[in-house]
């Protein structure tokens, strides 16, 4: 029976070896939580504007597209390999963000929604792999960019419409985002 557990143990060990020291281990943990965190602050903005999309599914999608490019590079994936990587992240980000979209007969048969959310999250993808790819700077930076497009742009884009303009969207003068459910 001895011999049964000292092979459990070993298989454990050894499928629990893909972080093998403390340097990785802090990488890891960095790239994820900053993805985290990120992703938790465009979130953030978006629920606190009421969007469908909040802090968990930024969150989520971020730190996801981060382990998506983490792993392979981890396990010395060549830059090919990443890059259909990415290009998968992206593919799949744009199943998620249609499915933020609505059109037709729930609304105005004019009217699209959805789309800055849709974006939003496209972009929280973006944010995610460079997080995992190592480029916390540019993370940052680019997060800043997207707060910056979600908070100030509406304010710019009312100040210079019309009082006519104004009249018919009921929810860009009030703050709201016309685009958005």
């Amino acid at each position: 029976m001895n011999a049964w557990w000292e092979e459990v143990v070993e298989t454990l060990q050894a499928e629990f070896s893909d972080i093998t020291d403390a340097g990785q281990i802090t990488r890891v943990t960095i790239r994820l939580v900053i993805a985290a965190l990120l992703g938790g602050i465009l979130g953030f903005e978006r629920e606190h504007k009421g969007k469908a999309a909040g802090v968990r599914t930024h969150m989520l999608v971020c730190m996801g597209a981060a382990l998506f490019v983490l792993v392979p590079r981890m396990a010395g994936a060549d830059d090919a390999a990443l890059s259909r990587v990415v290009q998968g992240i992206v593919a799949g980000i744009g199943f998620l963000g249609a499915g933020t979209i609505l059109k037709g007969d729930a609304l105005n048969a004019t009217q699209v929604k959805g789309l800055t959310t849709a974006a939003g999250l496209w972009m929280t993808a973006a944010i995610g792999i460079a997080a995992g790819m190592g480029r916390e700077m540019t993370a940052v930076l680019s997060t800043v960019l997207a707060l910056g497009i979600f908070s100030l742009m509406p304010r710019i884009v009312r100040r210079f419409e019309s009082p006519e303009e104004r009249a018919k969207d009921p929810a860009r003068s009030t703050g709201g985002d016309a685009q958005e459910p």
